[in-house]
């Protein structure tokens, strides 16, 4: 029999300092990327599941939480009148919000993309009302759309147009508290829409150019196609800053209470009203739980419908021959160098 020979070398064991290496290596990533969720958990995640809480209990300032009520809470909104008529202006004022606003915002982010003077001028020009608090601008606002002496009237009745209940019709309400929001908000949209367009490769224009598109046709079919990832990011953004609107509505006349016959109440409006005038947060936790499944599910349709036109319309024929030109002029010019 042969005999098997035994490695009777010494078992190598790790120092500490290899063995905190190798942990600095396997659980830095996360240490820094742990503040972030930390602070949501604290300030985004709790209130959410508190809130959940809150919204199943009667509960009050004064007396703090009470019984378990279970959807009572629920049913409770759900067949108020005010609650129906919060949603139906908080919809139309997104809708008259959003839509001009990511319509304008592609317009002036495509003219501020061109070559302008003093182009980081008017870059930070159009973030101005941005930085004006809203307070400031509700309030000059809300005197510019006055019912009596408002600037509006007064520009409309010198072309003989009737002055307009800015405050008294509900779609005049819902026009002018968009208005405000669309001056705070189109510029900010803009520049993120500009960042993404200074992303697209300049080739795929000047093969449009070459093949003869117009800059009409290179907008349609280079940019906004090259957009879709930063369109679907703006639309649901400004689908949840439009359905959460609070700070126009509360400060478009001196109650705050969304018009004599709740013309521009909205949901979150109605929610404070709710919470701190009848002072039953029990309800007014189910106000927010509802609001936020409405943002949710209007969130994923507007994804879905998003990514539904932009796949159904796909790479046009003009983008695939900018594509292609822009693929060989590139391999000339490498030739080119080579050659050299």
């Amino acid at each position: 029999m042969t005999a098997v020979a035994v490695d009777e070398r010494p078992v190598r064991r790790l120092a500490f300092s290899q063995k905190l290496s190798r942990w600095d290596v396997k659980f830095s990533p996360y240490l820094y990327i742990s503040p972030f969720f930390i602070l949501f958990a604290i300030t985004g995640l709790f209130p959410l599941v508190y809130t959940a809480w809150v919204s199943v209990h009667e509960w009050n300032l004064i007396g703090g939480q009470g019984d378990f009520v279970g959807l009572d809470n629920f049913a409770f909104v759900l067949q108020q009148t005010p609650f129906w008529v919060a949603l139906r202006n908080t919809f139309s004022i997104f809708l008259i919000s959003a839509v001009p606003q990511v319509a304008f915002a592609l317009v002036v982010a495509a003219v501020l993309d061109q070559n302008l003077r003093a182009k980081t001028f008017w870059r930070m020009g159009v973030l101005l009302p941005f930085v004006v608090a809203p307070v400031a601008v509700t309030l000059i606002f809300s005197n510019m759309f006055g019912d009596q002496y408002g600037l509006v009237n007064t520009l409309l009745g010198n072309v003989g147009i009737s002055p307009i209940g800015w405050h008294s019709d509900a779609l005049a309400s819902h026009f002018a508290i968009a208005t405000m929001v669309n001056f705070r908000w189109t510029g900010y949209t803009a520049l993120i829409l500009l960042a993404a367009m200074q992303a697209i490769p300049r080739d795929y224009y000047e093969a449009a150019a070459i093949d003869g598109a117009g800059p009409i046709r290179r907008f349609f079919s280079i940019t906004i196609p090259q957009l879709r990832p930063t369109l679907i990011f703006v639309i649901i953004t400004s689908t949840i800053g439009g359905l959460q609107i609070f700070d126009e509505p509360r400060l478009y006349d001196q109650f705050g209470q969304g018009g004599a016959n709740s013309q521009w109440m909205t949901i979150t409006l109605y929610l404070y009203n709710l919470g701190w005038g009848q002072l039953n947060f029990g309800r007014a936790a189910a106000v927010a739980w509802l609001l936020f499944l409405i943002i949710v599910l209007v969130g994923l349709i507007n994804m879905a419908l998003t990514r539904l036109i932009a796949s159904s319309s796909g790479v046009t024929a003009s983008q695939k021959r900018a594509v292609r030109r822009a693929e060989r002029a590139s391999a000339s010019t490498e030739k080119e160098k080579v050659s050299a």
